[in-house]
């Protein structure tokens, strides 16, 4: 019932870790390997590792999170021995998160050379770096940096974006995407820069870059489900959707597939529940589904209806 196909990949549930959430280390990753989950994925690397910004650095919300993680992780080499001399049996996701165009490229270039096979997330979203812009916000970059990676790299690729709140920007991002090979788009990052107070200590809750973070969880899902509608229905067919952003239980899943996504990051939940969320998440979407009277998920994905 809960089968979808991705990247030429038959997947038994659509969902999966989003980048940032129990996959720093070897053991992480293959606890989620081994979880029910239908893929997983990385820590977004860098070449060298780093160590993030200092802490507290994340803090969970009633209604989601905020944090200002700063791109921890163990480095390239670290993931790259992980995924080429591990014998996984899910689809794997390997994301990269360079300081800057020059460091994306090499990562791809080794990545290219590799026994990797499986598929490359570029992330161009990330709010958290002290002096380092989301690129995505910058369309002419974007556009510039996708030309090099696809005159380099032809495994299967997507790029992780930013949360976008205008029409007009939704149209200009799609028409920059439309023109490479890419694999998917995996929509939204963290909304950035949000501020949380501690009302009785009167001051910030995380300590980096004075208590702005990014905001995660229930709290941005109208704003998720608002970018996974609006590429899906503004891209190439060929390019599929990632759905991420407050995803919490089977009926917020349900409404990300019915907007339009063929894949579900979970992250702010993922977090609080650990790795056994993926079986809760399936048996409430089969749920859901079997309610509605659907045996498939190709029977509601992208089939959102307008108000006549």
């Amino acid at each position: 019932m809960l089968k979808t196909v991705f990247a030429n990949h038959e997947l038994e549930n659509p969902f999966m870790n989003a980048s940032g959430v129990h996959c720093m280390t070897t053991e992480e990753l293959n606890e989620l390997h081994h979880s029910s989950a239908g893929a997983f994925i990385t820590k977004s690397c860098t070449p060298l590792p780093r160590t993030g910004n200092p802490e507290p650095r994340y803090i969970d919300l009633p209604n989601g999170s905020i944090n200002s993680m700063g791109l921890p992780n163990k480095g390239f080499d670290y993931y790259l021995d992980y995924v080429t001399h591990t014998p996984y049996r899910k689809l794997c996701f390997f994301s990269i998160s360079g300081m800057s165009a020059a460091e994306n490229l090499d990562m791809l270039r080794r990545l290219a050379t590799s026994s990797f096979d499986g598929v490359t997330e570029l992330n161009l979203s990330c709010p958290n770096v002290p002096g380092k812009p989301q690129l995505a916000y910058d369309f002419e970059q974007t556009e510039r940096l996708l030309t090099q990676v696809f005159d380099l790299y032809q495994k299967p690729l997507g790029v992780k974006l930013p949360p976008y709140f205008d029409f007009a920007h939704f149209d200009q991002m799609a028409n920059i995407l439309n023109q490479f090979p890419l694999t998917y788009v995996n929509t939204i990052n963290s909304v950035g820069n949000g501020l949380v107070i501690d009302p009785d200590l009167e001051q910030v809750v995380i300590k980096p870059k004075n208590g702005f973070g990014g905001l995660g969880g229930p709290l941005i899902k109208a704003t998720a489900l608002a970018n996974v509608r609006a590429f899906a229905t503004r891209l190439n067919s060929e390019i599929k959707i990632i759905g991420t952003g407050g995803i919490t239980n089977g009926q917020d899943a349900f409404e990300h597939l019915l907007c339009g996504a063929s894949v579900l990051q979970v992250g702010t939940q993922l977090h609080k529940e650990g790795p056994a969320i993926f079986d809760r998440l399936a048996r409430e979407l089969s749920d859901i589904m079997k309610k509605k009277g659907y045996a498939a998920i190709d029977e509601f994905r992208g089939k959102l209806k307008d108000l006549s």
